[in-house]
């Protein structure tokens, strides 16, 4: 099957979205996705893109993304956060979730970053096979923390 991975376009997001919810069904958090387009299309394509995103096309069709942004590390400097690599599932085993990693390494080289990072659920045995086939590291001892919207307001009113 022919596929074209490029850079993603303001006009791609409706359909970026759409593979977004895709994955909050996979992750069983179907009702977490809270973003919306107009809000991609403001913090990915404005004039300081919080994001940079990358997307598999066949023919009209976006059928995989991949998003990153700019992180930096105390110990290793300059780094980038794969946020999302997301294939639609007729579209798995195809070799494109493959290409869509490799455009999102390069892209990190021509970076030149110092590490490319990422969080994977614990029981998607299936991606993390994957990631480790191509030489990344799960870290199994590490947690992920994160302070919510409404943890973060109840911090600023104590």
């Amino acid at each position: 099957m022919e596929y074209t991975i490029r850079n993603a376009k303001e006009s791609d997001m409706d359909q970026v979205l759409e593979l977004i919810k895709e994955l909050a069904e996979f992750e069983k958090e179907p009702d977490a996705v809270e973003v919306t387009v107009e809000d991609l299309k403001k913090d990915g394509f404005g004039t300081n893109p919080l994001f940079h995103c990358f997307v598999a096309e066949i023919g009209n069709a976006i059928v995989g993304m991949a998003l990153v942004y700019p992180r930096y590390s105390t110990w290793k400097g300059k780094t980038i956060h794969l946020e999302d690599l997301i294939v639609k599932e007729v579209m798995r085993g195809t070799g494109l979730g493959s290409a869509l990693f490799d455009r999102v390494i390069k892209y990190g080289y021509d970076k030149k970053v110092r590490r490319i990072e990422w969080q994977v659920l614990d029981w998607n045995d299936p991606a993390i096979r994957f990631y480790e086939k191509n030489g990344a590291k799960v870290l199994r001892d590490w947690n992920t923390v994160q302070l919510d919207e409404s943890g973060i307001r109840n911090f600023l009113s104590l």
